[in-house]
């Protein structure tokens, strides 16, 4: 059974270890380089004071999988819209810790009463447009050769999902504050 809950400074390494192999192996972040320790706690650090950073245990204890909400845009217009992310393990793939981490940041942002989901997707991969696709995103579109990596040039997909539809939304909760 997979279990999701909040991550900690604690849990920095494990989440590094998932990241590393994406920016030295594939183009799917634009990253060249893999961020040291510190700058990749101070990211989760930083990200907790405003958004949810989820991670997936397996039966273990081991992490497998991570989820995070960041700003849209730093601008008030944009309080309700966020950019979300999620990683799996290489070894987990397939488990569905993505879905159930999803499913689980998708509650906890809309307790923040953010409205508007956006994930920004290597064009070329064509698993992470499915699986958006599969949580109910949409395609909005395309930056063309907008990324370079590999001695490549990459698009760059946006998908776009609604928690709720509102004229007037509640005012945003940063997630330190959220009541649980």
């Amino acid at each position: 059974m997979i279990t999701i809950r909040t991550a900690t400074e604690k849990d920095t390494e494990a989440l590094h270890e998932i990241y590393e192999p994406y920016v030295l192996d594939t183009p799917i972040t634009f990253e060249y380089l893999v961020p040291s320790l510190e700058e990749f706690r101070g990211r989760i650090i930083d990200t907790l004071t405003n958004y949810p950073y989820l991670v997936a245990e397996d039966d273990g204890g081991r992490i497998i999988g991570y989820a995070y909400a960041h700003e849209y845009k730093a601008r008030t217009a944009y309080d309700w819209a966020v950019e979300v992310t999620v990683y799996v393990s290489k070894k987990a793939q397939g488990m569905g810790a993505g879905k159930l981490l999803y499913q689980a940041l998708e509650k906890e942002l809309g307790a923040q009463n953010v409205v508007s989901l956006t994930a920004c997707i290597t064009g070329q991969n064509e698993h992470s447009i499915r699986f958006h696709e599969n949580m109910g995103y949409r395609y909005v579109g395309v930056f063309e050769k907008i990324g370079y990596k590999f001695e490549t040039w990459y698009d760059v997909v946006w998908m776009q999902k609604q928690l709720t539809q509102t004229d007037e939304p509640a005012a945003f909760i940063p997630y330190s504050q959220l009541k649980r």
